[in-house]
C-alpha cells in the first residue's frame, strides 16, 4: 500500500522542511514548494492526497490557489486542503471554509498537532469504514461507496469535510445532536469553543443540499442540529 502524499506550499523554507520532516517521520510521502503557481504545477503533475496549503504566498495568495484547485476539479473528488497561516480571524477562517478547505491552523502552531490533523481530515476523506451501503431521508440520498449524494435526483457536489457532516446527520437522522457531538466525530477534536466553525459548514451544507428545496437540516436552539422534515 502506498504512502499518503501531502503537498507542503509555504515561502518559509524552514517550516516547509520541519513539517515535511515530520511527515515524513509518521509515514507521508511529502513534496515541497514555496510559491502557488508552483502549487498548481505540482498538483497538475502529481495530485497529492492533501495540501497544507500557507495563505501568504508571494505570488498567489493561498485562497486563490485553493479557488484554482477547486475550479480544476469541476463536480470531481476534491483534494482535502489544510490551510496554514499567521492571520487567525474569524472572517479569514470562514473564507477559507467557503472555498472548500477542511481546516484552518494558524502560526505558531504544534507539529504535532499538525500531524494529527493532517491524519484525522484524511480518515474523513478516504472511505468511510462502513461502506457498501445507501442512505436515505425524504428524497435525500447517500451512496456510501461511489460518495454520491443526490437531492430530489440531483447530484450533490460535497467537500470531504461536508460529505461527512452529512453523512454523521443521515445516520442519526430525526435524531437531535449536540454540537459537541458533531464537532468530535466529524473533525475528531474539538475547536476549543470556536462553534463559528460548525455553523459554517452547516450553512454551506443547507446552501447545497435545501437550496429551493424543503428544509431538511434544521437547528436546535440552545442544543444542536437534526435532520428532519420540517414541523
Amino acid at each position: 500500500m502506498s504512502k499518503p502524499r501531502v503537498l507542503v506550499v509555504d515561502d518559509e523554507e524552514h517550516i516547509t522542511e520541519l513539517v515535511a520532516m515530520a511527515l515524513g517521520y509518521n509515514g507521508f510521502d511529502t513534496d515541497r514548494v514555496e510559491s502557488g503557481r508552483k502549487a498548481l504545477d505540482s498538483i497538475d503533475r502529481q495530485r497529492p492526497d492533501l495540501v497544507v496549503l500557507d495563505v501568504m504566498l508571494p505570488d498567489l495568495d493561498g485562497f486563490e490557489v485553493a479557488r484554482r484547485i477547486r475550479s480544476a476539479e469541476g463536480a470531481g473528488a476534491h483534494v482535502p486542503i489544510i490551510f496554514l497561516t499567521a492571520r487567525d480571524t474569524t472572517a479569514d477562517k470562514v473564507e477559507g471554509l467557503r472555498i472548500g478547505s477542511d481546516d484552518y491552523v494558524t502560526k505558531p502552531f504544534s507539529i504535532e498537532e499538525l500531524v494529527e490533523r493532517v491524519r484525522a481530515v484524511l480518515r474523513r476523506s478516504g472511505a468511510d469504514g462502513s461502506g457498501g451501503g445507501r442512505l436515505s431521508f425524504a428524497d435525500l440520498e447517500l451512496d456510501e461507496d461511489s460518495r454520491d449524494v443526490w437531492r430530489n435526483g440531483r447530484l450533490v457536489d460535497l467537500t470531504p469535510t461536508e460529505y461527512k457532516l452529512l453523512h454523521y446527520l443521515l445516520v442519526n437522522a430525526k435524531r437531535v445532536l449536540t454540537r459537541e457531538q458533531i464537532l468530535e466525530h466529524v473533525w475528531e477534536y474539538t475547536f476549543a469553543g470556536n462553534a463559528s466553525v460548525l455553523e459554517t459548514y452547516i450553512s454551506y451544507l443547507r446552501h447545497k443540499i435545501d437550496d429551493g428545496e424543503q428544509p431538511l437540516i434544521h437547528t436546535v436552539r440552545g442544543v444542536g442540529y437534526a435532520l428532519r422534515l420540517p414541523r
